[in-house]
């Protein structure tokens, strides 16, 4: 009972996202969504957007189950460095100095906190079962 979304690419560097990362790691869906909202580092605003993908993915996943009873957590977030730009600007003297524009890619993965106490119920009465 996860989902997955991915935004690759994304023109900040890995540090500055990973701060408003770090904000909402392992906190339930709606709270980090506030938290996302109210935030104003440039990379909530990008988050948001991706935990709302995600939320979807995890709703298109499991079209039975309702996203109120769900009770879903950021299960893991990862932020990765992307490719660098390598841009040189001129400096006194003839000389130049290395620009690196860096970027990123946010990985999110979202599940339903009841989703895993069911099946670890159900592997139990399974157990006993047998």
């Amino acid at each position: 009972m996860e989902a997955v979304a991915k935004l690759n690419n994304v023109p900040t560097s890995p540090r500055k996202m990973r701060m408003v990362a770090d904000l909402i790691r392992g906190e339930r869906v709606n709270k980090a969504l506030n938290i996302l909202k109210y935030e104003p580092k440039e990379g909530a605003a990008r988050l948001e957007k991706l935990l709302l993908s995600a939320i979807s993915n995890w709703q298109s996943k499991n079209e039975d189950a309702r996203l109120e009873d769900a009770d879903l957590y950021i299960k893991e977030i990862r932020v990765d460095g992307g490719r660098i730009l390598k841009r040189l600007r001129p400096a006194p003297q003839g000389r130049a100095h290395r620009i690196r524009k860096r970027s990123n890619h946010v990985t999110i993965v979202v599940a339903a906190k009841n989703a895993t106490e069911v099946t670890a119920e159900e592997v139990v009465n399974n157990e006993t079962d047998n």
